[in-house]
């Protein structure tokens, strides 16, 4: 375990008290070039893809921090591999604590994490994915007031894909996540299913997308270079000054190319 991991873990195991607040943590990889975005390569290439991440995770912390900034909430990455903290220490602002993993696979690192996070004294924990960097300010600020809300709830925020972006909980309800058809198309429809047989009242919230494929790609590149709002969302994303910046300079260095796979062309129809 490296230094820096085990003084995280040292510092995790404290006795820590968060009353009143809550806490928003994004559940991130390692950008580790091959093991990141791989869905996304090609049109990427391998390198590119793992970059990209990093600029998600940039953009998704910076829009956590501007609804922490006027709200009663702790910030948080998530992250995984054990081992891997220092990758993330190099980009992630200081702001960002950060919350290491207990084991492997989303059946458990979400539960662990929502465990973890509620055990240092949170009224509530919300976990955001790593795949939506221009998910609207707005929706994290109704996922906190939905948690906020008096009576014990699930807030999940739906995906066009039929997973989820964000789940939040006031306990573990480690239920939730057992047999679930993880990385399909009933991910939502499952948890939902799971929180109504379990008697836990689901607040649901606005669907938007997560960049995974070529074609959420596209409508990525739609919506940061030529100012469309992405299908099925109906609002406007937040600006993910990170990502934008590098898919421009990924259009410019490499345009031919990602062009013949239609997925970096920003559409002028």
């Amino acid at each position: 375990m490296l230094a820096l991991e085990r003084l995280a873990t040292a510092e995790n195991d404290r006795p820590m008290r968060h009353e009143g607040k809550y806490a928003f943590a994004v559940m991130v990889k390692a950008p580790r070039s091959g093991e990141v975005k791989t869905r996304l390569v090609p049109p990427l290439g391998a390198q590119e893809a793992s970059l990209l991440s990093v600029c998600f995770v940039k953009d998704i912390v910076a829009n956590l921090l501007s609804v922490a900034g006027s709200a009663p909430l702790d910030c948080y990455a998530a992250y995984s591999p054990a081992g891997s903290e220092a990758l993330f220490r190099e980009f992630l602002p200081p702001q960002i604590r950060l919350l290491p993993p207990r084991s492997t696979g989303l059946a458990n690192s979400l539960p662990d994490a929502v465990e973890d996070l509620i055990a240092r004294g949170y009224r509530g924990a919300c976990l955001i994915n790593a795949d939506s960097p221009t998910l609207p300010t707005s929706l994290l600020s109704d996922a906190l007031t939905s948690l906020h809300a008096p009576g014990d709830r699930v807030v999940l925020g739906p995906a066009t894909d039929g997973g989820y972006y964000l789940i939040g909980l006031k306990q573990p309800h480690r239920h939730l996540f057992h047999d679930i058809a993880w990385s399909t198309e009933r991910v939502y429809r499952q948890t939902s299913e799971r929180a109504a047989s379990i008697g836990l009242e689901l607040a649901r919230l606005p669907t938007w997308y997560d960049v995974d494929d070529a074609a959420s790609l596209h409508w990525l590149c739609r919506e940061l270079l030529d100012g469309r709002s992405p299908p099925l969302c109906g609002r406007d994303g937040y600006v993910a000054s990170h990502t934008r910046d590098y898919l421009r300079r990924l259009l410019t260095a490499g345009g031919e190319r990602l062009a013949t796979h239609h997925a970096l062309e920003p559409s002028t129809s």
